[in-house]
């Protein structure tokens, strides 16, 4: 018979990978928390938020992320375009998370040779801004079979977020 573990029993192991995620727009307060919980999940070192305002102190937020805001880093800033060009210069592999007319499926790319990644994902509404997809050489879509052409932001980040983890 199976037993559930608990936070303390349960063995958790480290990512090899070195990962970021840079948000262009996120601000709903309940997918910033659910985003923080993903990030704490897969082992995020950092998420950092442009263009949009958060209230970090929202009610909604902080239930979504039972606590997680408080171990994963993370900071806000004002130019997502100059985040791109630091995380460039830090020799990360960027990746847009996001369907385009030449974006790769998900499953067709091989992450074994990177070990600095840096996913980014857009707001709820518009997604990736042009300005920054202009920017980002590789972006990434989730092959659907359903009906809708898109799936909320934070679910599709944690489905991104395993597949670049489990190398």
């Amino acid at each position: 018979m199976a037993f559930q573990l608990d936070h303390k029993g349960t063995s958790l192991k480290s990512s090899a990978v070195i990962v970021k995620v840079l948000c262009d727009g996120l601000s709903s307060p309940a997918n910033v928390g659910s985003l923080f919980r993903i990030c704490d999940a897969f082992g995020v070192n950092e998420i950092i938020f442009c263009n949009a305002v958060i209230n970090f102190s929202s009610n909604r937020l902080l239930r979504t992320a039972r606590d997680t805001q408080k171990k994963i880093s993370y900071r806000v800033s004002e130019n997502v375009l100059e985040e791109i060009e630091i995380l460039k210069k830090e020799n990360f592999k960027i990746l847009a998370l996001e369907i385009t007319t030449n974006s790769i499926a998900l499953d067709k790319i091989n992450f074994n040779n990177e070990n600095k990644i840096a996913l980014v994902i857009g707001n709820e509404q518009n997604g990736i801004s042009e300005a920054v997809l202009a920017q980002i050489p590789t972006t990434l879509h989730i092959d659907m079979f359903g009906k809708n052409s898109s799936m909320n932001v934070t679910h599709a980040a944690a489905i991104a977020l395993y597949s670049l983890t489990k190398i």
